[in-house]
């Protein structure tokens, strides 16, 4: 159970937040650009070059099948340098080595230049939809209702609106990779993650590495509903 020093700990004021991420100075932010989000994410205003855009894809592949730079450009016949430089897009590649390359990954050429003109992922989900996913067994009671999900790129995103019924028992044991985001919509939780446990009210949020085990450990009040965002590399 969350003792009053654990959970005092873990709330902190906004000055507190402005002091230990600066990059979130409302002022500083202002100052640049009155419009500019307080994201710490990279601009992405510049359009990617076409070697940029066959060298990302080039390196997607490569780690989905698994290869290391080393492998990749010894099944190839190129130098590892040169094939590190057209991953990072820093050289263009002639139609020679990209029909090697293609070949050495069993992909058809035309593949690697499918991210040059890619469209931009959006998911859509009307109000009360999305796809439905019932616990059972020892999770029984736990609904979680999919509310979108992202269709490329290396990082997978899963927002799911989860919902503890007054039959569902508190499950301390999952585990999986990557990161998750949780912010409490209503009822009220004790939720542990690794040794810790954290007081959940509607309006708090809780970030963490979901490699740890975790889970709703003391259901204090019934039927209980919070955001769950999930993170993690696509493989």
């Amino acid at each position: 159970m969350s003792n009053s020093k654990t959970e005092k700990k873990t709330r902190l004021t906004t000055d507190e937040i402005v002091k230990t991420w600066p990059e979130l100075s409302v002022a500083a932010a202002d100052a640049a650009d009155p419009l500019k989000t307080v994201s710490g994410a990279p601009s992405n205003n510049e359009e990617r070059t076409l070697e940029q855009a066959i060298g990302i894809q080039i390196r997607l592949f490569r780690k989905h099948y698994g290869l290391t730079v080393a492998e990749l450009s010894g099944a190839a016949g190129i130098s590892t340098g040169m094939l590190s430089k057209i991953e990072n897009g820093q050289i263009s590649p002639s139609l020679t080595t990209l029909q090697i390359l293609a070949k050495a990954l069993n992909l058809p050429m035309t593949s690697l230049f499918a991210s040059f003109e890619e469209k931009r992922d959006c998911s859509y989900v009307v109000g009360g939809q999305g796809v439905l996913i019932e616990r059972r067994g020892t999770k029984v009671g736990h609904q979680y209702r999919l509310l979108g999900h992202s269709l490329a790129g290396e990082v997978v995103v899963e927002p799911y609106l989860i919902t503890l019924t007054e039959d569902a028992a508190p499950y301390t044991a999952f585990q999986h990779d990557g990161n998750e985001f949780i912010y409490m919509l209503t009822g009220e939780v004790i939720y542990a993650h690794a040794d810790q446990t954290y007081h959940l009210r509607p309006g708090d949020a809780l970030l963490f590495d979901s490699g740890a085990p975790h889970g709703p450990k003391t259901l204090i009040t019934v039927p209980m509903t919070y955001l769950s965002i999930i993170t993690y590399v696509r493989t």
